[in-house]
């Protein structure tokens, strides 16, 4: 029987539809009976800590430590449970999405930002590709606008992208008319896909090839030669740039390279605007990073198009799905979600060329996919940094009390009446880019990107949700952004250093999760959910003890957890089984596999033996001395023999890092311990036998010998260029005998 046409109207009108999490029921039981299990652990520690009678110096000072890594355990488990109490699945109806807004021209327009710094550091042949990926939109080109931020105030950057001008003429139109899927032209090409066989194809290759040898050619001498320079235009927009001008001083740049109202591709279609902009910088003048960037683009933005969308990108971080501004479109139009409070929609970071195992856990599972699912139960996910579409209402104040900003022509609410070109229009875009220009105004505190944390993403969507907006967690089966992941140990310390400062820069600030998050409009679940990535660098204080305090406990006789015939002895297994077990569900429920399961809880202990720990302690010496994190940018350049033994699963230490000293240390007493402990179990005659041994600590030892495996892989037989440097071996085994020494006087 056919649907009558209201059932039919019905079912066409949703967007989008939402199904719990089948695990949800058994994580609610689960909490409570481990929770019992975690306050009996403590209640252990405290009880031992009062008896004095029985309590020697050594005996209290292992227990207090004890205490104080279980105590921080118990806290982060607890904000992670947050996550698993409503988690949601959401799935996009896309192909009704054209019935809900009537048609097509009433889809909202988009703003698409695009970051970048360093030429150098992230190729703008990379960075071109990701434009010409959003441009190519399965989306009306009138109502796509893409700004490109050079934070470098690079002549390379900008003629990379006047040549992706010329091209995108014929890369649109033909990846319209081939339905193309992957935009990327450096991804399309390069894959081993069958592509249409015809001389088109040849043809917009060979463009493409011409542009690639232009670009790197000219990145590679440092200068724009007159030979590369294409008439009166260009030579005028290159002849502004100066000898004197350097990244951190030169004056504003903006320079329209498509106009949608003017210019059209080889079919004679409108294009989307292309927009470089490069603020002025100075050293005199406080910039903000990455924040102070994406703030001028809401500016510049909002006097030349003022798309009452956003879409914001890393540099790197390409389109995958010419759909993705559509399914975005189905939670940002639905009635149904309350378009008055839905501030943003995220998509998850997925990355390509991640190696079979993802031995850095550069995949981030439980951040980028777990913990959002779990969190759009609740207020919504949190922003990410990147492949995030924004309502530019939210960067405006409250949803019920809005925030003017300093001229209405940078609001929201601004109509723009004369084309990017026109010279009114650049102008005030000009004027609104300039170093000085936020001073005395709301920008950073109340209005737009907020400054204060180097993680100006996780800052920005926590006080948006704060202040009572909401958010959607979009997770198709096709990813929808593809990104490049650090191929280097270092490279991915330092990177997550960096975030770890700049969470701790919220964690001990007036807008604390633990204070003002629980209090705020989020609620206190979601406040206190917040608290798992502000405190992430906490994670140190137990992996330290962990890796060193039973090890040399063992080597010094000492026992510190309960023998084998005691009741007590069965809870820590029971608590190290269920936390493992439970997450690593969590992990293959969202796509993931055990062996990168495996590599993720290993680089879990390496993170707080390295980041976590150097960031805390660069932290608090800012804090206390005044010296300041400085900020650097993750190369995104590939060294060939790195890739290689990226992909063969080796780790890359190769360079001497301060960071690669604790984790060889640690490493080193958990083998001496092991190898100790089972001689001396081995050797002894009577007594209880392995009834009596102190068999948590062997394991926990034996656990630290599995997990540091590329460390003796690195500093024993390894020969190749990523071998650990016989500097930190030295540094190492330094540490590892002073940590010896000193448990010596503790642990007597």
């Amino acid at each position: 029987m056919e649907d009558d046409p209201t059932t039919r109207r019905r079912r066409s009108s949703a967007l989008h539809t939402a199904d719990r999490w089948p695990i949800t029921p058994f994580n609610r039981l689960f909490a409570p009976i481990y929770l019992l299990a975690v306050l009996a652990l403590l209640y252990r520690h405290v009880t031992n800590l009062l008896v004095p009678a029985t309590s020697s110096p050594s005996s209290f000072t292992t227990t207090l430590a004890l205490l104080v890594a279980d105590l921080v355990l118990a806290f982060m488990w607890a904000t992670t449970q947050v996550f698993r109490m409503n988690p949601i699945r959401r799935r996009e109806a896309v192909e009704n999405l054209n019935d809900v807004v009537a048609e097509e021209g009433e889809l909202p327009g988009v703003d698409v930002f695009i970051c970048t710094a360093d030429p150098y550091k992230e190729p703008p042949l990379g960075v071109v590709n990701t434009a010409l990926s959003v441009m190519a939109y399965d989306y009306p080109r009138d109502r796509l606008a893409v700004y490109v931020s050079d934070d470098g105030g690079s002549a390379l950057t900008l003629f990379a992208f006047v040549e992706a001008a010329k091209f995108a003429a014929r890369w649109l139109p033909f990846c319209e008319r081939n339905r193309v899927v992957e935009r990327n032209p450096a991804v399309y090409f390069g894959s081993n896909r069958g592509h249409p066989v015809d001389g088109e194809v040849e043809e917009i290759k060979t463009m493409y090839e011409s542009m690639k040898h232009k670009v790197e050619h000219v990145v590679e001498a440092g200068k724009v030669d007159d030979q590369f320079i294409d008439g009166p235009k260009e030579q005028e927009a290159f002849g502004k740039w100066s000898d004197k001008f350097t990244k951190h001083n030169h004056p504003t740049f903006i320079q329209v390279l498509l106009d949608s109202k003017n210019d059209k591709d080889v079919d004679g279609h409108v294009m989307p605007n292309l927009i470089y902009v490069s603020r002025e910088k100075s050293s005199t003048s406080q910039h903000h990073f990455k924040a102070g960037a994406l703030n001028v683009l809401l500016r510049v933005s909002a006097t030349m198009t003022n798309q009452p969308i956003v879409l914001t990108l890393d540099c790197d971080m390409y389109s995958n799905d010419p759909a993705t501004p559509r399914r975005a479109m189905c939670y940002l139009c639905d009635p149904k979600l309350g378009p008055e409070n839905s501030a943003f929609v995220q998509f998850p970071q997925k990355y390509h060329g991640i190696n079979e195992n993802d031995i850095y856990a550069g995949e981030f599972q439980r951040l980028f996919q777990a913990m959002p699912m779990g969190a759009d139960g609740l207020c919504g996910p949190h922003h990410v940094g990147t492949g995030c579409f924004f309502r530019r209402r939210a960067f405006f104040g409250s949803p019920s009390s809005p925030v003017a900003p300093e001229i209405p022509e940078v609001g929201p609410d601004h109509v723009v009446g004369g084309s990017v070109r026109s010279g009114s229009v650049l102008e005030l875009a000009h004027r609104v880019a300039e170093c000085g220009y936020e001073n005395q105004t709301s920008w950073g505190s109340k209005i737009g990107y907020r400054y204060g944390s180097l993680v100006e993403d996780y800052y920005t969507g926590y006080r948006l949700h704060c202040e009572g907006w909401k958010s959607v967690f979009c997770c198709p089966q096709r990813p929808a952004f593809l990104g490049d992941a650090p191929i280097s140990l270092a490279d991915m310390l330092n990177q997550q250093k960096r975030w770890d400062i700049g969470l701790l820069e919220v964690a001990f600030s007036r807008f604390s999760t633990l204070t003002y998050g629980v209090r705020s409009s989020a609620g206190f679940l979601m406040g206190f959910g917040y608290c798992q990535n502000a405190f992430w660098p906490s994670w140190s204080i137990p992996v330290i003890v962990y890796s060193f305090l039973p090890q040399l406990a063992l080597l010094n006789g000492l026992h510190i957890f309960p023998k084998a015939t005691e009741p007590w002895f069965w809870l820590y297994p029971f608590l190290f089984l269920g936390a493992y077990a439970q997450d690593m569900l969590d992990f293959l429920l969202v796509g993931g596999t055990f062996q990168r399961w495996w590599s993720d809880q290993r680089i879990w202990l390496l993170r707080g033996l390295t980041c976590h720990l150097f960031a805390a302690v660069e932290y608090f010496l800012k804090y206390f001395l005044g010296i300041a994190a400085g900020f650097n940018v993750t190369s995104k350049v590939i060294d060939e023999e790195q890739s290689k033994r990226y992909d063969r699963g080796t780790f890359e230490f190769g360079v001497h890092s301060p960071m690669f000293v604790p984790p060889t240390a640690a490493a080193l007493i958990s083998l001496l311990a092991l190898v100790q402990g089972l001689a001396a179990q081995a050797m002894s005659r009577g007594g209880g036998g392995w009834r009596d041994a102190p068999l948590l600590q062997l394991f926990v030892a034996g656990f630290g010998v599995v997990n540091g495996w590329p460390i003796y892989e690195a500093v024993g037989w390894r020969s190749d260029g990523g071998r650990m440097p016989v500097r930190t071996v030295v540094v190492a085994v330094a540490l590892a005998w002073g940590c010896y020494v000193a448990a010596g006087f503790v642990l007597k």
